[in-house]
């Protein structure tokens, strides 16, 4: 028994209180991510997950007590960007930046009650967003031909694929990488 109380306090004993001040500060900085979390938005998730990655990339990265620790912390900052771009929903909105439209609420009833919503193209600049995306115009394309005459649908059909490529690129990274980021 003595020697169980010696070996515990060689080993963990003795650093208690430096375990016991890491816990504290670990509340203090995950309190604000935990206290915005809902349970029913999928986009938390990336959240926790972006700040994990972003915490442990600027440790690892100051530290640099491997071969490999700067390149370990670009890659842990990479995907905490596409976590961010999964939050935003950057890729499948993107498009919208080259495409200006007006927006009409015009009722349906005497009543005014109900209104549809109209459209009105202002300004189509998707030329230069399909150049952007010269690969995946060519696959929306070939993967549907009648949509090469609706010039919007096209452009979300890229956007959706963008922000799909975002998304299994960042789990494709964690996949091959996560193992191996530790200090």
């Amino acid at each position: 028994m003595f020697d169980r109380i010696r070996l515990w306090w060689k080993f963990e004993g003795r650093y208690y209180h430096k375990i016991f001040i890491r816990g504290i500060k670990n509340l203090w900085k995950w309190f604000p991510v935990v206290w915005k979390d809902k349970d029913w938005d999928h986009s938390h998730i990336y959240k926790i997950l972006q700040f994990k990655l972003e915490q442990q990339a600027y440790a690892i990265g100051s530290r640099n007590r491997h071969k490999n620790a700067q390149r370990d912390a670009e890659l842990m900052l990479l995907c905490a960007r596409l976590c961010y771009a999964q939050i935003e929903e950057g890729y499948e909105t993107e498009y919208m930046d080259y495409l200006k439209q007006k927006h009409e609420f015009i009722p349906t009833d005497e009543t005014q009650q109900w209104h549809t919503m109209n459209s009105v193209t202002i300004e189509d600049n998707l030329d230069e967003y399909f150049a952007l995306y010269p690969r995946q115009y060519k696959l929306c394309i070939k993967d549907n031909p009648h949509k090469s005459k609706y010039r919007e649908e096209l452009a979300m059909e890229i956007a959706y694929r963008n922000q799909e490529r975002s998304r299994k690129l960042l789990f494709k990274i964690l996949e091959e990488r996560i193992g191996e980021w530790w200090d």
